[in-house]
């Protein structure tokens, strides 16, 4: 598909923003109006899913169909089932206790919708971050406007016409990417913003929503940690972090982005984990299951991180350089080990985001968790092993966005459990019924009783006052 994605014209996305503001302040959706919206974007998902895959990788110059389908599509539909499922019981009233003192008063809280929720999208998963925000804001009755990423514009260009024939553009709307659009978008006075990308961008996006007062969940990356214990199994976690680590190609937010583990078993695991890596995906660029890297800007970065440790004394393990031409040429990046790495090559210092795992010596627990408290929270921490004491001690003392033992990037996928960083890695969540209320005022209702004596509490001041803050007094 090489139709370009333009922006809306006559009036643009200021127009439509307008238009669906006084359309969310007129009356909210009712259950069967959101179940009717999800629907509709389930039947977009189904009846598309072989088109996305195909610009999708057409974007990134080869995307693993599997990886799509298993990450995006039916991560979406399966959003789409649990909050058409539980959206009743979300939208139900919610029962408050009422203290004893107001008795025989009642409490309640009233989800509502914000009103208009805008969504700045990544290009990495660029279906399922997407439109999994969008579910969340659906159901909790809001309208939304979304604009995709410049980095894949077949992609873009296809959501946006197929989201303009099933959906009004007040109800659901996705802009273009030429231009001064990013720009534009930020700068809207939504009820709620979502950004998900780099802490970097998203710094400049809260800068511009807070100009508005607009409230932000930002959903960003930063260096996620994954500790191998002692106790370990090294060929399983060698395994298991391969998987996490090259699925899109290491161009994930939650993927481990560097290993701790004991200096004496650190040459075991490069050379379990290497073997994993051919397993996975044999030694040479034309493995369709893998993926390519985004751009040939992040391809670039990406060469320079592995020459930057390489100059430093690092020893690098990978089936080719990055400059072989047959690589090159697809722009996949050879999976690479970064081993013996320190905290001063910038591999240790900012998120890669692509195929290359360094790997640091931490010989204890303690020292584990102190490098990592040293340095912003991440979004993800990975634990492996046996040992249940030195686990909860690193779950007890480290903070990051979530947490999955024994494997990578599982926590991300429950739909009962919030998504979201913590500090530099991200501000609030999303998922099930996390996103609904995140994206819904959950408004508190005190519901007075002509029993009760609260008028007792009115001027003027006496006797009857002075025995009413003693019985407060006692209760409180």
């Amino acid at each position: 598909m090489n139709q370009a994605v333009r922006n809306p014209a006559a009036g643009g996305i200021e127009d439509v923003f307008r238009r669906a503001v006084a359309l969310s302040r007129a009356a909210p959706p009712t259950l069967d109006e959101r179940r009717d919206r999800l629907a509709r974007l389930r039947a977009l998902v189904v009846e598309n899913e072989t088109r996305f895959g195909e610009v999708i990788s057409a974007d990134f110059g080869n995307r693993s169909s599997t990886e799509t389908l298993i990450a995006e599509t039916l991560f979406l539909l399966a959003e789409i089932k649990h909050a058409t499922k539980n959206l009743s019981r979300w939208m139900a009233p919610k029962h408050v206790a009422t203290e004893l003192q107001y008795f025989p008063a009642k409490n309640k809280l009233l989800p509502q919708p914000l009103g208009v929720v805008g969504i700045i999208a990544p290009w990495n998963y660029p279906l399922q971050l997407t439109l999994a925000p969008a579910i969340a804001a659906i159901a909790a009755g809001n309208r939304v406007m979304i604009k995709p990423s410049e980095l894949v514009p077949q992609f873009s260009a296809l959501l946006q016409k197929l989201i303009a024939d099933k959906f009004d553009d007040t109800e659901l709307m996705v802009t273009g990417i030429d231009g001064d659009i990013s720009e534009r978008f930020a700068a809207l006075p939504f009820d709620h913003l979502i950004f998900t990308g780099s802490t970097r961008v998203g710094r400049l996006v809260a800068e511009a929503a807070g100009r508005n007062l607009t409230p932000v969940t930002l959903e960003l990356g930063g260096k996620s940690p994954a500790i191998i214990d002692r106790s370990a199994d090294i060929a399983e976690a060698a395994e298991r972090i391969v998987y996490g680590k090259l699925m899109n190609a290491g161009q994930t937010c939650i993927a481990p982005d560097y290993v701790l583990i004991a200096r004496d078993s650190a040459d075991e695991f490069v050379a379990k984990a290497n073997d994993a890596v051919t397993r996975m995906f044999g030694t040479g660029p034309d493995n369709k299951d893998y993926t390519s890297i985004v751009s040939d800007k992040h391809y670039a970065r990406l060469e320079s991180l592995v020459q930057d440790a390489t100059a430093r004394g690092a020893r690098i393990v990978q089936p080719a350089k990055a400059d072989d031409p047959a690589w090159k040429a697809k722009r996949k990046f050879p999976p690479t080990f970064v081993n013996g790495a320190t905290t001063d090559m910038k591999v240790m210092q900012e998120e890669i985001f692509g195929p290359i795992l360094p790997v640091f010596a931490c010989d204890t627990t303690d020292a584990a968790i102190a490098h990592i408290n040293t340095n912003d929270r991440p979004l993800a921490l990975y634990w492996f092993g046996k040992d249940d004491a030195a686990r909860d001690q690193v779950l007890a003392r480290t903070v990051s966005g979530g947490v999955t033992v024994n494997d990578c990037l599982f926590h991300f996928v429950q739909a009962n459990q919030p998504m979201g960083g913590v500090g530099a890695s991200g501000i609030g969540a999303y998922h099930g019924e996390w996103g609904f209320r995140g994206l819904s005022k959950m408004k508190p209702v005190f519901y007075r009783s002509p029993f009760n004596r609260l008028a007792d509490l009115y001027p003027p001041y006496g006797t009857k006052i002075a025995r009413l803050i003693k019985l407060l007094r006692f209760m409180s």
